[in-house]
Protein backbone atom coordinates (compact mmCIF):
# COMPACT_ATOMS: atom_id res chain seq x y z
CA UNK A 1 0.00 0.00 0.00
CA UNK A 2 1.51 3.31 -1.09
CA UNK A 3 2.27 5.93 1.58
CA UNK A 4 1.26 3.61 4.43
CA UNK A 5 4.42 4.53 6.36
CA UNK A 6 3.71 8.23 5.94
CA UNK A 7 0.13 7.71 7.18
CA UNK A 8 1.35 5.91 10.30
CA UNK A 9 3.84 8.74 10.96
CA UNK A 10 1.14 11.43 10.76
CA UNK A 11 -1.21 9.42 12.97
CA UNK A 12 1.64 9.09 15.48
CA UNK A 13 2.05 12.87 15.58
CA UNK A 14 -1.67 13.45 16.17
CA UNK A 15 -1.93 10.78 18.88
CA UNK A 16 1.13 12.03 20.75
CA UNK A 17 -0.16 15.61 20.60
CA UNK A 18 -3.40 14.69 22.38
CA UNK A 19 -1.72 12.31 24.84
CA UNK A 20 0.83 15.02 25.76
CA UNK A 21 -1.90 17.31 27.04
CA UNK A 22 -3.45 14.43 28.98
CA UNK A 23 -0.13 13.46 30.57
CA UNK A 24 0.63 17.08 31.48
CA UNK A 25 -2.61 17.24 33.45
CA UNK A 26 -2.01 13.89 35.19
CA UNK A 27 1.67 14.63 35.89
CA UNK A 28 0.71 17.70 37.92
CA UNK A 29 -1.72 15.59 39.94
CA UNK A 30 0.32 12.47 40.78
CA UNK A 31 3.93 13.30 39.78
CA UNK A 32 5.90 12.62 36.61
CA UNK A 33 7.68 9.47 37.84
CA UNK A 34 4.43 7.79 38.88
CA UNK A 35 2.88 8.85 35.59
CA UNK A 36 5.67 7.29 33.53
CA UNK A 37 5.44 3.99 35.42
CA UNK A 38 1.67 3.55 35.21
CA UNK A 39 1.28 4.64 31.59
CA UNK A 40 3.90 2.03 30.59
CA UNK A 41 2.27 -0.61 32.77
CA UNK A 42 -1.23 0.00 31.40
CA UNK A 43 0.01 0.07 27.80
CA UNK A 44 1.83 -3.26 28.38
CA UNK A 45 -1.39 -4.81 29.67
CA UNK A 46 -3.29 -3.54 26.61
CA UNK A 47 -0.68 -5.14 24.35
CA UNK A 48 -0.87 -8.48 26.19
CA UNK A 49 -4.65 -8.48 25.70
CA UNK A 50 -4.10 -7.72 22.00
CA UNK A 51 -1.69 -10.66 21.70
CA UNK A 52 -4.23 -12.96 23.35
CA UNK A 53 -7.16 -11.80 21.19
CA UNK A 54 -5.30 -11.98 17.88
CA UNK A 55 -3.07 -14.94 18.83
CA UNK A 56 0.18 -13.03 18.26
CA UNK A 57 3.30 -14.82 19.48
CA UNK A 58 5.95 -12.86 21.37
CA UNK A 59 9.14 -13.82 19.54
CA UNK A 60 12.46 -12.00 19.17
CA UNK A 61 16.06 -13.16 18.96
CA UNK A 62 18.69 -12.15 21.57
CA UNK A 63 20.16 -9.38 19.42
CA UNK A 64 16.76 -7.81 18.85
CA UNK A 65 16.05 -8.05 22.58
CA UNK A 66 19.30 -6.22 23.26
CA UNK A 67 18.56 -3.44 20.76
CA UNK A 68 14.99 -2.97 21.99
CA UNK A 69 16.09 -3.02 25.64
CA UNK A 70 18.66 -0.30 24.96
CA UNK A 71 16.04 1.65 23.01
CA UNK A 72 13.68 1.30 25.99
CA UNK A 73 16.24 2.32 28.59
CA UNK A 74 17.41 5.39 26.70
CA UNK A 75 14.13 6.42 25.07
CA UNK A 76 11.43 5.48 27.60
CA UNK A 77 13.13 5.32 31.00
CA UNK A 78 15.49 8.28 30.64
CA UNK A 79 14.05 10.22 27.71
CA UNK A 80 10.37 10.13 28.66
CA UNK A 81 11.01 10.82 32.35
CA UNK A 82 12.74 14.06 31.43
CA UNK A 83 10.12 14.71 28.76
CA UNK A 84 7.37 14.72 31.39
CA UNK A 85 9.48 16.95 33.61
CA UNK A 86 9.63 19.32 30.67
CA UNK A 87 5.84 19.14 30.28
CA UNK A 88 5.46 20.14 33.91
CA UNK A 89 7.93 23.06 33.75
CA UNK A 90 7.60 24.65 30.31
CA UNK A 91 4.42 23.01 28.99
CA UNK A 92 3.74 20.38 26.32
CA UNK A 93 3.89 22.80 23.38
CA UNK A 94 7.34 24.18 24.20
CA UNK A 95 8.68 20.78 25.26
CA UNK A 96 7.59 19.09 22.07
CA UNK A 97 9.01 21.97 20.07
CA UNK A 98 12.40 21.19 21.64
CA UNK A 99 11.71 17.53 20.82
CA UNK A 100 11.71 18.43 17.13
CA UNK A 101 15.50 18.34 17.24
CA UNK A 102 15.57 14.60 17.98
CA UNK A 103 15.79 13.70 14.25
CA UNK A 104 18.89 15.91 14.07
CA UNK A 105 20.33 14.14 17.11
CA UNK A 106 19.53 10.79 15.50
CA UNK A 107 21.22 11.89 12.27
CA UNK A 108 24.39 12.97 14.10
CA UNK A 109 24.55 9.69 16.02
CA UNK A 110 23.92 7.70 12.84
CA UNK A 111 26.79 9.62 11.20
CA UNK A 112 29.25 8.49 13.86
CA UNK A 113 27.82 5.09 14.82
CA UNK A 114 26.35 3.80 11.56
CA UNK A 115 28.57 5.63 9.04
CA UNK A 116 25.54 7.36 7.51
CA UNK A 117 26.35 10.44 5.45
CA UNK A 118 25.70 13.92 6.81
CA UNK A 119 25.52 16.26 3.83
CA UNK A 120 24.92 19.95 3.29
CA UNK A 121 21.12 19.63 3.58
CA UNK A 122 21.44 17.78 6.87
CA UNK A 123 23.60 20.51 8.39
CA UNK A 124 21.35 23.24 6.95
CA UNK A 125 18.28 21.48 8.36
CA UNK A 126 19.79 21.37 11.85
CA UNK A 127 20.58 25.09 11.72
CA UNK A 128 17.05 25.96 10.51
CA UNK A 129 15.44 23.75 13.17
CA UNK A 130 17.50 25.31 15.95
CA UNK A 131 16.67 28.76 14.54
CA UNK A 132 12.94 28.08 14.75
CA UNK A 133 13.27 26.83 18.33
CA UNK A 134 15.34 29.87 19.29
CA UNK A 135 12.67 32.18 17.84
CA UNK A 136 10.09 30.70 20.20
CA UNK A 137 12.35 30.46 23.26
CA UNK A 138 13.53 34.05 22.95
CA UNK A 139 10.03 35.43 22.43
CA UNK A 140 9.54 37.35 25.68
CA UNK A 141 5.97 38.35 24.80
CA UNK A 142 4.87 34.74 24.39
CA UNK A 143 6.63 33.75 27.59
CA UNK A 144 4.77 36.46 29.50
CA UNK A 145 1.35 35.52 28.10
CA UNK A 146 1.69 31.75 28.46
CA UNK A 147 0.66 29.84 31.58
CA UNK A 148 3.97 27.97 31.27
CA UNK A 149 7.19 29.97 31.72
CA UNK A 150 10.32 29.01 29.80
CA UNK A 151 13.17 28.26 32.22
CA UNK A 152 16.70 26.95 31.78
CA UNK A 153 15.86 23.88 33.86
CA UNK A 154 12.79 23.13 31.76
CA UNK A 155 14.74 23.57 28.52
CA UNK A 156 17.49 21.24 29.80
CA UNK A 157 14.95 18.55 30.71
CA UNK A 158 13.26 18.88 27.31
CA UNK A 159 16.64 18.61 25.54
CA UNK A 160 17.56 15.46 27.50
CA UNK A 161 14.16 14.03 26.55
CA UNK A 162 14.83 14.84 22.88
CA UNK A 163 18.28 13.25 23.04
CA UNK A 164 16.81 10.12 24.62
CA UNK A 165 14.18 9.84 21.89
CA UNK A 166 16.77 10.40 19.16
CA UNK A 167 19.09 7.69 20.44
CA UNK A 168 16.19 5.36 21.24
CA UNK A 169 14.85 5.38 17.68
CA UNK A 170 18.29 4.40 16.33
CA UNK A 171 18.35 1.23 18.45
CA UNK A 172 14.71 0.48 17.56
CA UNK A 173 15.57 0.73 13.86
CA UNK A 174 18.54 -1.63 14.36
CA UNK A 175 16.19 -4.26 15.82
CA UNK A 176 14.06 -4.21 12.66
CA UNK A 177 17.09 -4.13 10.38
CA UNK A 178 18.52 -7.17 12.14
CA UNK A 179 15.50 -9.36 11.32
CA UNK A 180 11.73 -9.65 11.09
CA UNK A 181 9.80 -8.78 14.23
CA UNK A 182 6.15 -7.89 14.76
CA UNK A 183 5.66 -4.18 15.45
CA UNK A 184 3.40 -4.83 18.44
CA UNK A 185 5.90 -7.29 19.89
CA UNK A 186 8.69 -4.73 19.56
CA UNK A 187 6.50 -2.16 21.31
CA UNK A 188 5.69 -4.57 24.13
CA UNK A 189 9.35 -5.46 24.71
CA UNK A 190 10.25 -1.77 25.00
CA UNK A 191 7.34 -0.97 27.32
CA UNK A 192 7.76 -4.06 29.50
CA UNK A 193 11.52 -3.55 29.89
CA UNK A 194 11.02 0.10 30.90
CA UNK A 195 8.35 -0.91 33.44
CA UNK A 196 10.60 -3.60 34.94
CA UNK A 197 13.42 -1.07 35.29
CA UNK A 198 11.33 1.79 36.71
CA UNK A 199 9.50 -0.13 39.46
CA UNK A 200 12.57 -1.23 41.48
CA UNK A 201 14.44 1.98 40.64
CA UNK A 202 11.73 4.19 42.13
CA UNK A 203 11.49 1.89 45.15
CA UNK A 204 15.25 2.17 45.75
CA UNK A 205 15.14 5.95 45.38
CA UNK A 206 12.17 6.14 47.73
CA UNK A 207 9.84 7.64 45.10
CA UNK A 208 7.43 4.71 44.79
CA UNK A 209 3.89 5.42 45.91
CA UNK A 210 1.08 2.95 46.55
CA UNK A 211 -1.09 3.06 43.38
CA UNK A 212 -4.26 2.19 45.32
CA UNK A 213 -3.79 5.18 47.61
CA UNK A 214 -3.04 7.42 44.61
CA UNK A 215 -6.01 6.44 42.48
CA UNK A 216 -8.59 6.22 45.28
CA UNK A 217 -8.19 9.96 45.66
CA UNK A 218 -7.47 10.57 41.98
CA UNK A 219 -10.07 8.58 40.05
CA UNK A 220 -10.04 11.15 37.25
CA UNK A 221 -6.27 10.73 36.92
CA UNK A 222 -6.71 6.96 36.65
CA UNK A 223 -9.03 7.22 33.65
CA UNK A 224 -6.89 9.94 32.07
CA UNK A 225 -3.82 7.68 32.30
CA UNK A 226 -5.82 4.86 30.70
CA UNK A 227 -6.82 7.15 27.82
CA UNK A 228 -3.34 8.63 27.47
CA UNK A 229 -1.74 5.16 27.56
CA UNK A 230 -3.94 4.02 24.69
CA UNK A 231 -3.23 7.09 22.58
CA UNK A 232 0.49 7.40 23.37
CA UNK A 233 2.49 4.28 24.36
CA UNK A 234 0.01 1.74 22.92
CA UNK A 235 -1.03 3.21 19.56
CA UNK A 236 1.56 5.99 19.23
CA UNK A 237 4.72 3.90 19.69
CA UNK A 238 3.28 1.04 17.63
CA UNK A 239 2.38 3.36 14.75
CA UNK A 240 5.84 4.96 14.92
CA UNK A 241 7.39 1.51 14.50
CA UNK A 242 5.25 0.80 11.45
CA UNK A 243 6.19 4.23 10.12
CA UNK A 244 9.93 3.44 10.20
CA UNK A 245 9.27 -0.03 8.76
CA UNK A 246 7.29 1.11 5.71
CA UNK A 247 9.16 4.32 4.90
CA UNK A 248 12.60 5.82 5.35
CA UNK A 249 13.50 6.84 8.87
CA UNK A 250 14.10 10.41 7.68
CA UNK A 251 10.63 10.76 6.16
CA UNK A 252 8.99 9.15 9.18
CA UNK A 253 10.90 11.37 11.61
CA UNK A 254 10.00 14.48 9.62
CA UNK A 255 6.27 13.71 9.63
CA UNK A 256 6.30 12.75 13.30
CA UNK A 257 8.10 16.03 14.01
CA UNK A 258 5.01 17.98 12.88
CA UNK A 259 3.77 17.71 16.47
CA UNK A 260 4.77 21.35 17.28
CA UNK A 261 2.44 22.54 14.50
CA UNK A 262 -0.40 20.29 15.64
CA UNK A 263 0.12 21.59 19.18
CA UNK A 264 -0.56 25.22 18.20
CA UNK A 265 -4.38 24.99 17.81
CA UNK A 266 -4.57 22.51 20.69
CA UNK A 267 -2.81 24.98 23.01
CA UNK A 268 -5.30 27.68 22.05
CA UNK A 269 -8.23 25.31 22.52
CA UNK A 270 -7.15 23.59 25.76
CA UNK A 271 -5.09 26.24 27.57
CA UNK A 272 -6.63 29.32 25.93
CA UNK A 273 -3.12 30.53 25.10
CA UNK A 274 -2.69 33.65 23.00
CA UNK A 275 0.02 32.70 20.54
CA UNK A 276 2.36 35.36 19.20
CA UNK A 277 3.34 35.39 15.55
CA UNK A 278 6.92 34.49 16.55
CA UNK A 279 5.84 31.26 18.26
CA UNK A 280 3.71 30.25 15.27
CA UNK A 281 6.43 31.06 12.71
CA UNK A 282 9.05 29.41 14.92
CA UNK A 283 7.10 26.14 15.04
CA UNK A 284 6.75 26.04 11.24
CA UNK A 285 10.42 26.91 10.76
CA UNK A 286 11.47 24.08 13.09
CA UNK A 287 9.41 21.52 11.19
CA UNK A 288 10.73 22.90 7.89
CA UNK A 289 14.23 22.43 9.25
CA UNK A 290 13.50 18.78 10.01
CA UNK A 291 12.23 18.34 6.44
CA UNK A 292 15.41 19.94 5.01
CA UNK A 293 17.47 17.66 7.23
CA UNK A 294 16.44 14.64 5.22
CA UNK A 295 16.52 16.09 1.72
CA UNK A 296 18.82 14.29 -0.74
Amino acid sequence: MEYVGELFALLTAVLWSFSSFIFTTVGKRIGTIQLNIYRLLFASVFLLLTFFIFNIKITADPVQLLYLSLSSLIGLVIGDTFLFKGFDLIGPRNTLLIMSINPAIAAIIAFFALNETLGVFAILGMIVTLGGIALVILDKKQNENSRFKITRRGLLFAFIGAAGQGVGIIFAKLAFVHGDIHGLVATFIRLAFATIILFPLTAILGNFKNPFKIFIGEKKSFWLIILGSILGPYLGITFSFYAIIYTKIGIASTLMATIPIIMLPLSVWIYKEKLSWKSIVGAFISVAGVAILFLH
